[in-house]
Protein backbone atom coordinates (compact mmCIF):
# COMPACT_ATOMS: atom_id res chain seq x y z
CA UNK A 1 0.00 0.00 0.00
CA UNK A 2 2.99 2.48 0.58
CA UNK A 3 4.41 1.10 -2.31
CA UNK A 4 1.60 2.26 -4.44
CA UNK A 5 0.82 5.76 -2.88
CA UNK A 6 4.37 6.39 -3.29
CA UNK A 7 3.99 6.01 -6.68
CA UNK A 8 0.63 7.95 -7.19
CA UNK A 9 2.71 10.61 -5.14
CA UNK A 10 5.56 10.94 -7.94
CA UNK A 11 3.27 10.60 -10.95
CA UNK A 12 1.36 13.65 -9.28
CA UNK A 13 4.45 15.61 -8.60
CA UNK A 14 5.49 14.70 -11.87
CA UNK A 15 2.51 16.10 -14.09
CA UNK A 16 2.25 19.14 -11.98
CA UNK A 17 3.57 22.25 -13.99
CA UNK A 18 6.54 24.24 -12.25
CA UNK A 19 5.63 27.39 -10.37
CA UNK A 20 6.39 30.88 -12.44
CA UNK A 21 5.68 33.83 -10.16
CA UNK A 22 6.62 33.82 -6.26
CA UNK A 23 3.83 33.71 -3.74
CA UNK A 24 5.85 33.11 -1.16
CA UNK A 25 4.22 35.66 1.02
CA UNK A 26 0.68 35.52 -0.10
CA UNK A 27 0.73 31.34 0.03
CA UNK A 28 4.17 30.62 1.58
CA UNK A 29 4.63 29.03 -1.74
CA UNK A 30 8.27 29.43 -3.49
CA UNK A 31 9.65 28.93 -7.53
CA UNK A 32 12.34 26.68 -8.08
CA UNK A 33 14.47 29.79 -8.66
CA UNK A 34 13.95 31.27 -5.16
CA UNK A 35 14.52 27.88 -3.49
CA UNK A 36 17.89 27.70 -5.02
CA UNK A 37 18.20 31.45 -4.10
CA UNK A 38 17.60 30.59 0.04
CA UNK A 39 19.41 27.74 -0.72
CA UNK A 40 22.35 29.75 -1.15
CA UNK A 41 21.82 32.04 1.56
CA UNK A 42 21.86 28.96 4.02
CA UNK A 43 25.03 27.63 2.84
CA UNK A 44 26.27 31.13 2.92
CA UNK A 45 25.75 32.10 5.92
CA UNK A 46 25.72 27.94 7.58
CA UNK A 47 28.40 26.16 6.05
CA UNK A 48 27.11 22.93 7.64
CA UNK A 49 24.73 22.40 4.72
CA UNK A 50 25.82 21.74 1.74
CA UNK A 51 24.37 20.82 -2.09
CA UNK A 52 24.26 17.57 -3.36
CA UNK A 53 23.60 16.67 -7.17
CA UNK A 54 22.12 12.76 -6.03
CA UNK A 55 21.55 10.24 -8.95
CA UNK A 56 21.70 11.34 -11.97
CA UNK A 57 18.70 9.22 -13.36
CA UNK A 58 16.74 10.72 -10.45
CA UNK A 59 17.78 14.22 -11.09
CA UNK A 60 14.80 17.45 -11.88
CA UNK A 61 15.35 19.77 -14.80
CA UNK A 62 13.79 22.65 -13.10
CA UNK A 63 16.54 22.70 -11.12
CA UNK A 64 20.45 22.89 -11.66
CA UNK A 65 22.28 19.62 -12.31
CA UNK A 66 24.67 20.44 -9.08
CA UNK A 67 22.10 21.67 -6.62
CA UNK A 68 19.05 19.57 -6.42
CA UNK A 69 19.00 19.03 -2.52
CA UNK A 70 20.49 20.12 -0.09
CA UNK A 71 22.03 18.13 2.84
CA UNK A 72 23.77 18.59 6.69
CA UNK A 73 25.66 15.13 8.14
CA UNK A 74 25.63 14.11 11.68
CA UNK A 75 22.77 16.17 13.21
CA UNK A 76 22.74 15.14 17.01
CA UNK A 77 19.55 13.83 18.70
CA UNK A 78 20.49 13.81 22.45
CA UNK A 79 17.17 12.45 23.57
CA UNK A 80 13.69 10.34 22.95
CA UNK A 81 10.77 12.43 21.71
CA UNK A 82 8.51 11.04 24.47
CA UNK A 83 10.47 12.56 27.32
CA UNK A 84 9.55 16.04 26.69
CA UNK A 85 5.84 14.80 26.27
CA UNK A 86 3.00 17.13 28.49
CA UNK A 87 0.78 15.04 29.84
CA UNK A 88 -2.71 16.02 31.82
CA UNK A 89 -1.15 15.11 35.03
CA UNK A 90 1.57 17.47 34.46
CA UNK A 91 -1.04 20.32 34.30
CA UNK A 92 -3.27 19.29 36.62
CA UNK A 93 0.49 19.84 39.27
CA UNK A 94 0.63 23.82 38.23
CA UNK A 95 -0.80 26.87 40.29
CA UNK A 96 0.04 30.14 40.75
CA UNK A 97 2.28 31.62 43.38
CA UNK A 98 1.97 35.46 44.50
CA UNK A 99 5.14 36.74 46.23
CA UNK A 100 3.15 40.25 47.13
CA UNK A 101 0.46 38.30 49.13
CA UNK A 102 2.37 39.77 52.62
CA UNK A 103 0.69 41.91 55.95
CA UNK A 104 1.74 45.09 53.45
CA UNK A 105 -1.10 43.89 51.40
CA UNK A 106 1.37 44.58 48.24
CA UNK A 107 0.53 42.65 45.36
CA UNK A 108 3.14 40.92 43.22
CA UNK A 109 4.00 39.12 39.98
CA UNK A 110 2.14 35.70 40.10
CA UNK A 111 4.61 32.83 38.87
CA UNK A 112 3.86 29.03 38.13
CA UNK A 113 4.91 26.33 40.61
CA UNK A 114 5.44 23.18 38.41
CA UNK A 115 4.96 19.76 39.56
CA UNK A 116 2.93 20.90 42.92
CA UNK A 117 1.07 17.56 43.51
CA UNK A 118 4.67 15.68 44.36
CA UNK A 119 4.47 15.12 47.66
CA UNK A 120 7.48 16.57 50.18
CA UNK A 121 8.82 13.73 52.39
CA UNK A 122 7.80 13.59 55.86
CA UNK A 123 10.71 12.98 57.31
CA UNK A 124 13.46 15.14 55.50
CA UNK A 125 16.34 14.06 57.95
CA UNK A 126 15.41 10.38 57.24
CA UNK A 127 17.65 10.00 54.05
CA UNK A 128 20.51 11.51 55.41
CA UNK A 129 20.08 9.69 59.13
CA UNK A 130 20.29 6.25 56.98
CA UNK A 131 23.50 6.94 56.16
CA UNK A 132 25.75 4.63 58.45
CA UNK A 133 28.77 6.71 60.17
CA UNK A 134 32.29 5.57 58.44
CA UNK A 135 34.39 4.71 61.87
CA UNK A 136 37.77 6.12 62.08
CA UNK A 137 39.72 3.49 63.69
CA UNK A 138 43.02 5.13 63.29
CA UNK A 139 42.25 8.86 64.30
CA UNK A 140 42.96 7.71 68.04
CA UNK A 141 46.40 6.28 67.22
CA UNK A 142 47.49 8.70 65.23
CA UNK A 143 46.75 11.41 68.05
CA UNK A 144 48.71 9.68 70.59
CA UNK A 145 51.44 9.55 68.04
CA UNK A 146 51.34 13.48 67.40
CA UNK A 147 50.94 14.15 70.80
CA UNK A 148 53.85 12.29 72.05
CA UNK A 149 56.52 13.90 69.88
CA UNK A 150 58.36 16.91 71.53
CA UNK A 151 60.70 20.06 69.72
CA UNK A 152 62.96 20.51 72.33
CA UNK A 153 64.42 16.90 72.53
CA UNK A 154 63.79 15.94 76.37
CA UNK A 155 62.24 13.17 78.08
CA UNK A 156 61.82 10.18 76.09
CA UNK A 157 61.24 11.67 72.67
CA UNK A 158 65.30 12.89 73.34
CA UNK A 159 66.38 9.05 73.33
CA UNK A 160 64.19 8.78 70.72
CA UNK A 161 66.15 11.13 69.02
CA UNK A 162 69.54 9.07 69.55
CA UNK A 163 67.70 6.31 67.07
CA UNK A 164 67.35 8.52 63.95
CA UNK A 165 70.44 7.63 61.49
CA UNK A 166 72.26 10.24 59.86
CA UNK A 167 70.90 11.24 56.77
CA UNK A 168 74.57 10.94 55.36
CA UNK A 169 73.97 7.39 55.98
CA UNK A 170 70.96 6.82 53.91
CA UNK A 171 72.35 6.22 50.72
CA UNK A 172 71.54 8.22 46.99
CA UNK A 173 68.41 6.57 44.61
CA UNK A 174 69.73 6.89 40.95
CA UNK A 175 67.80 7.64 38.64
CA UNK A 176 68.24 4.48 37.00
CA UNK A 177 66.49 3.04 39.95
CA UNK A 178 63.79 5.18 38.75
CA UNK A 179 63.49 4.30 34.97
CA UNK A 180 63.66 0.15 35.22
CA UNK A 181 61.18 0.33 37.40
CA UNK A 182 59.21 -3.03 38.55
CA UNK A 183 57.21 -5.29 35.78
CA UNK A 184 54.62 -6.20 38.02
CA UNK A 185 53.77 -2.75 39.71
CA UNK A 186 54.07 -0.70 36.16
CA UNK A 187 50.77 0.56 34.97
CA UNK A 188 49.62 -1.10 31.70
CA UNK A 189 48.65 0.95 28.65
CA UNK A 190 44.87 0.78 28.10
CA UNK A 191 44.18 -0.03 24.95
CA UNK A 192 42.04 2.28 22.56
CA UNK A 193 38.33 0.98 22.05
CA UNK A 194 37.83 -0.44 18.46
CA UNK A 195 35.59 1.54 15.97
CA UNK A 196 33.78 -1.94 14.79
CA UNK A 197 33.45 -3.14 18.30
CA UNK A 198 30.00 -2.09 19.61
CA UNK A 199 31.02 -3.02 22.99
CA UNK A 200 34.40 -1.18 23.27
CA UNK A 201 32.47 1.18 21.58
CA UNK A 202 29.85 1.56 24.63
CA UNK A 203 32.80 1.13 27.05
CA UNK A 204 34.33 4.47 25.89
CA UNK A 205 33.61 7.73 28.16
CA UNK A 206 32.15 10.12 25.37
CA UNK A 207 28.58 10.51 25.27
CA UNK A 208 27.05 8.36 23.19
CA UNK A 209 23.91 9.83 20.87
CA UNK A 210 21.68 8.99 18.20
CA UNK A 211 22.47 10.91 14.37
CA UNK A 212 20.80 12.04 11.46
CA UNK A 213 21.28 12.84 8.03
CA UNK A 214 18.71 15.75 7.10
CA UNK A 215 17.80 16.45 3.27
CA UNK A 216 16.10 19.55 2.02
CA UNK A 217 14.61 18.77 -1.03
CA UNK A 218 11.84 21.12 -3.65
CA UNK A 219 8.56 19.55 -3.69
CA UNK A 220 7.13 20.44 -7.23
CA UNK A 221 3.52 19.30 -6.38
CA UNK A 222 3.18 21.56 -2.81
CA UNK A 223 5.71 23.98 -4.35
CA UNK A 224 7.51 24.44 -0.90
CA UNK A 225 10.48 22.27 1.09
CA UNK A 226 10.31 19.04 1.83
CA UNK A 227 12.69 16.96 4.83
CA UNK A 228 14.05 13.82 4.66
CA UNK A 229 15.47 12.00 7.75
CA UNK A 230 18.03 9.18 8.08
CA UNK A 231 18.95 8.09 11.67
CA UNK A 232 21.84 6.12 12.71
CA UNK A 233 22.44 4.24 15.97
CA UNK A 234 24.96 4.89 18.72
CA UNK A 235 27.19 2.74 16.80
CA UNK A 236 26.81 4.21 13.39
CA UNK A 237 24.47 1.73 11.91
CA UNK A 238 20.96 3.04 10.30
CA UNK A 239 17.51 3.07 12.86
CA UNK A 240 14.52 1.04 12.07
CA UNK A 241 11.93 2.85 11.26
CA UNK A 242 10.21 2.38 14.56
CA UNK A 243 13.51 3.91 16.39
CA UNK A 244 13.05 6.78 14.03
CA UNK A 245 9.89 7.56 14.76
CA UNK A 246 11.12 7.46 18.87
CA UNK A 247 12.39 10.32 17.77
CA UNK A 248 8.99 12.14 16.33
CA UNK A 249 6.71 14.11 18.13
CA UNK A 250 3.59 11.81 18.92
CA UNK A 251 1.28 13.97 16.75
CA UNK A 252 3.08 13.89 13.54
CA UNK A 253 4.53 10.13 14.04
CA UNK A 254 3.39 7.81 11.52
CA UNK A 255 0.78 10.95 10.66
CA UNK A 256 2.78 13.43 8.99
CA UNK A 257 6.06 11.97 9.01
CA UNK A 258 6.44 8.41 7.27
CA UNK A 259 8.92 6.19 5.71
CA UNK A 260 8.92 7.10 1.55
CA UNK A 261 11.70 6.56 -1.08
CA UNK A 262 13.99 9.46 -1.04
CA UNK A 263 13.24 11.31 -4.31
CA UNK A 264 16.92 11.68 -5.35
CA UNK A 265 17.85 7.74 -4.80
CA UNK A 266 17.32 5.01 -6.64
CA UNK A 267 17.54 2.59 -2.98
CA UNK A 268 17.69 4.68 -0.55
CA UNK A 269 14.57 5.07 2.41
CA UNK A 270 14.20 7.71 4.89
CA UNK A 271 11.87 9.51 6.64
CA UNK A 272 9.59 12.15 5.26
CA UNK A 273 7.67 15.27 6.68
CA UNK A 274 5.11 15.68 4.24
CA UNK A 275 4.38 18.90 2.72
CA UNK A 276 0.69 19.19 2.77
CA UNK A 277 0.78 21.59 5.44
CA UNK A 278 4.24 23.51 4.53
CA UNK A 279 2.44 26.39 2.89
CA UNK A 280 -0.45 27.23 5.18
CA UNK A 281 2.28 27.54 8.34
CA UNK A 282 4.96 28.76 6.24
CA UNK A 283 2.31 31.60 5.41
CA UNK A 284 1.28 32.39 8.87
CA UNK A 285 5.01 33.00 10.11
CA UNK A 286 5.85 34.96 7.33
CA UNK A 287 3.31 37.36 8.04
CA UNK A 288 4.35 37.64 11.62
CA UNK A 289 7.78 38.17 10.99
CA UNK A 290 6.94 40.72 8.09
CA UNK A 291 5.39 42.93 10.10
CA UNK A 292 7.99 43.38 12.13
CA UNK A 293 10.33 43.26 9.89
CA UNK A 294 8.73 46.48 8.21
CA UNK A 295 8.39 48.20 11.41
CA UNK A 296 12.26 47.97 11.73
CA UNK A 297 12.86 49.18 8.64
CA UNK A 298 10.20 52.01 8.89
CA UNK A 299 12.37 53.14 11.79
CA UNK A 300 15.66 53.11 10.17
CA UNK A 301 14.27 55.10 7.72
CA UNK A 302 12.55 57.72 9.71
CA UNK A 303 16.23 57.99 11.77
CA UNK A 304 17.97 58.19 8.85
CA UNK A 305 15.71 61.00 7.45
CA UNK A 306 14.87 61.30 3.76
CA UNK A 307 17.94 62.40 2.24
CA UNK A 308 20.18 59.11 3.24
CA UNK A 309 18.16 57.32 0.33
CA UNK A 310 20.25 59.95 -2.30
CA UNK A 311 23.33 60.26 -1.13
CA UNK A 312 25.94 58.41 -2.20
CA UNK A 313 27.66 55.85 0.04
CA UNK A 314 24.42 55.59 1.88
CA UNK A 315 22.73 53.26 -0.10
CA UNK A 316 20.66 51.14 1.66
CA UNK A 317 20.98 47.67 2.97
CA UNK A 318 19.81 44.72 0.64
CA UNK A 319 19.80 41.31 2.15
CA UNK A 320 21.52 38.58 -0.28
CA UNK A 321 19.24 37.52 -3.18
CA UNK A 322 16.75 38.60 -5.71
CA UNK A 323 13.30 40.36 -5.65
CA UNK A 324 10.57 38.56 -4.58
CA UNK A 325 8.06 39.13 -7.59
CA UNK A 326 7.22 41.48 -9.67
CA UNK A 327 8.82 42.52 -13.21
CA UNK A 328 11.77 44.96 -14.03
CA UNK A 329 10.29 47.58 -14.81
CA UNK A 330 8.55 47.55 -11.87
CA UNK A 331 11.60 47.42 -9.75
CA UNK A 332 13.09 50.48 -11.13
CA UNK A 333 9.88 52.18 -10.95
CA UNK A 334 9.98 51.59 -7.53
CA UNK A 335 13.82 52.21 -6.47
CA UNK A 336 13.20 55.94 -8.34
CA UNK A 337 10.31 56.53 -6.38
CA UNK A 338 9.93 56.70 -2.31
CA UNK A 339 11.53 53.80 -0.61
CA UNK A 340 8.94 51.59 0.64
CA UNK A 341 9.75 48.81 3.07
CA UNK A 342 10.77 45.75 1.42
CA UNK A 343 10.08 43.16 4.15
CA UNK A 344 11.39 40.14 4.40
CA UNK A 345 12.98 38.82 1.92
CA UNK A 346 13.10 35.29 0.03
CA UNK A 347 16.15 34.64 1.06
CA UNK A 348 15.63 33.92 4.31
CA UNK A 349 12.85 31.19 3.66
CA UNK A 350 14.65 28.47 4.22
CA UNK A 351 15.95 29.95 7.83
CA UNK A 352 12.53 30.20 8.76
CA UNK A 353 11.49 27.13 7.49
CA UNK A 354 13.96 25.17 9.61
CA UNK A 355 12.65 26.89 12.81
CA UNK A 356 9.02 25.06 12.06
CA UNK A 357 10.86 21.77 11.38
CA UNK A 358 12.80 21.78 14.39
CA UNK A 359 8.69 21.62 16.26
CA UNK A 360 7.95 18.51 14.45
CA UNK A 361 11.16 16.77 15.84
CA UNK A 362 12.11 18.74 18.68
CA UNK A 363 15.21 16.05 19.82
CA UNK A 364 16.64 16.18 16.37
CA UNK A 365 19.06 19.53 16.54
CA UNK A 366 17.98 19.98 12.78
CA UNK A 367 18.07 23.90 13.56
CA UNK A 368 21.11 25.51 12.86
CA UNK A 369 20.54 29.24 12.82
CA UNK A 370 19.23 29.44 16.18
CA UNK A 371 22.19 32.15 17.00
CA UNK A 372 21.05 34.03 13.52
Amino acid sequence: MQALQSSIFAMREYLSPVLKESKFKEHGRITPEEFVAAGDFLVYKFPVWTWEKGDDSKARDFLPREKQYLVTRGVPCLRRAQSLAYTDADEDAERLVSFGEGAGGAEGDEWVETHAGRKASDNPGADSAALTEIPDDDGDEIARGVGGLSLGGQGDSGAAALDTPDLDDIPDMEEDDLEEGDEATAAKPTPAPSAGNPTEALRSNLLQVRTYDVMITYDKYYQTPRVWLIGYNENGKPLTPQQIFQDISADHAQKTVTIEPFIHSASLQAASVHPCKHSSVMKKVIERMNNSVVAEQLAQQAKSGPSSATTPGKEKKKWFGRKSSGSTKEQIATQEGDDEPEGMRVDFYLVVFLKFIASIVPTIEVDSTTSF
